[in-house]
């Protein structure tokens, strides 16, 4: 006969000398107990060395919270035993099921892959857990699981900011750019975070000396750290964020310009968006508008011809060249925001020219910015910087978690 005993040792995979002593449910609480015993007289193994046919020393009352059966809640609660190994001590021995948090591995598993989707809000929610209980799991299966990410083929990294809410409590991102993954997540967007950056590889079987490019925007903060961190590597300015630059400038003209030419009113979209993503009305005004003497459509066209250096130049002499000429042009046009934009490019000049060598963008990072902000708007912005990060390293680290034990 087939019964319930039976029934759970078979769905739990309990293997002897285990076994379900009893299963009760709570029909006012809701919640199923599952009871799980040994055989009197079992030897168990040491869970450090894995000596095995250690008689028992203790037992110690423990509760495990399941995976729900149903919609009702399930616990798993176990005499664990305590073997006396002689070389390592009294120690609680391990069991198929649990981690030291008081949820099963199953149970852990489940949250992590609920959090890949929902916020921890939702989830303590549904699961009927305090968020703080569920916070603390997540970040341990993370800390741990990051602790043993080996990065000792990285060679080229990217580096960004982003905010745990609107304008606050920044984290600078740090990505492997071969692999499209998050290597590093620190608090703050200064140059400290590239030296945390540089302390924290090695654990990670990564010398700093093997990072040979690195992909960033022009801020301050950032080429300081990676000159005063790592000067041997090829610094790359990212393209999107020189044109960027170039876009807001074009906006600042043509804000200024429009207080005297009504017809630049609502057309600010016009000049910023490529030409491939306007309506076929758009593309007419816009082509009406630009071949007028507009110092909008001036500064439009100098905007085209920049994206088309990017676009056509072969090498970095071809592209030293034309961007030269570019500049001259630019410094002379009489238009203050192109102007000084143009003096931006020449202060940053190697790290622009660098592109034609190696093609590096952060294309990759404003993709993981766009899961991360998603996570963010999900949660309402965090609080708790430590929390962004964790969910930082649970959706872009690519990490690895060991479900098997519960060390």
């Amino acid at each position: 006969m087939f019964n319930q005993e039976s029934l759970f040792t078979a769905a739990l995979m309990i293997k002897e000398p285990l076994y379900v002593k009893k299963v009760e449910f709570d029909k006012e609480t809701g919640e199923l107990h599952i009871y799980i015993d040994f055989r009197a007289g079992s030897k168990f193994e040491c869970p450090i060395c894995g000596a095995e046919g250690l008689p028992v020393h203790d037992t110690h009352e423990k509760t495990w919270r399941h995976l729900n059966f149903f919609q009702y809640k399930a616990f798993i609660h176990f005499r664990n035993p305590r073997s006396k190994c002689p070389d390592h001590g009294i120690h609680l021995v391990s069991t198929p099921w649990g981690s030291g948090t008081g949820f099963t591995l199953l149970f852990e598993a489940l949250i992590l892959q609920l959090a890949m989707s929902m916020s921890v809000k939702k989830i303590a929610e549904l699961v009927g857990e305090n968020d703080t209980r569920i916070w603390r799991l997540i970040q341990r299966h993370v800390n741990n699981s990051y602790a043993v990410e080996d990065y000792s083929d990285v060679k080229k990294i990217g580096i960004d900011e982003t905010a745990s809410k609107r304008g606050h409590n920044y984290v600078t991102v740090f990505v492997d750019m071969d692999e499209s993954k998050v290597i590093y997540a620190t608090e703050g967007k200064d140059s400290e975070t590239i030296k945390r950056f540089k302390e924290e590889m090695p654990y990670h079987n990564c010398n700093p000396q093997q990072i040979e490019n690195i992909s960033s925007d022009m801020s301050p903060a950032f080429k300081k750290g990676c000159l005063e961190n790592f000067p041997w590597a090829v610094v790359t300015f990212d393209k999107f964020h020189v044109i960027k630059l170039m876009n807001e400038a074009v906006d600042k003209v043509r804000r200024m310009e429009q207080k005297f030419e009504p017809d630049l009113k609502s057309t600010r979209f016009l000049w910023l968006y490529n030409q491939d993503n306007l309506k076929q009305e758009q593309l007419e005004k816009l082509e009406t508008l630009k071949n007028t003497n507009l110092k909008t459509a001036k500064a439009y066209q100098l905007k085209l011809t920049l994206q088309e250096i990017y676009e056509n130049a072969t090498d970095r002499i071809e592209a030293m060249i034309i961007l030269k000429k570019w500049y001259n042009w630019a410094v002379r046009c009489r238009l203050e925001p192109i102007v000084a934009f143009a003096k931006t490019l020449k202060n940053n000049w190697a790290g622009i020219i660098n592109y034609f060598d190696t093609k590096l963008t952060n294309a990759v990072l404003e993709g993981i910015n766009s899961i991360i902000q998603t996570v963010r708007s999900r949660a309402r912005g965090f609080r708790n910087i430590e929390n962004f990060i964790a969910m930082i390293y649970l959706l872009a680290g690519k990490l690895t978690y060991n479900f098997s034990s519960n060390k």
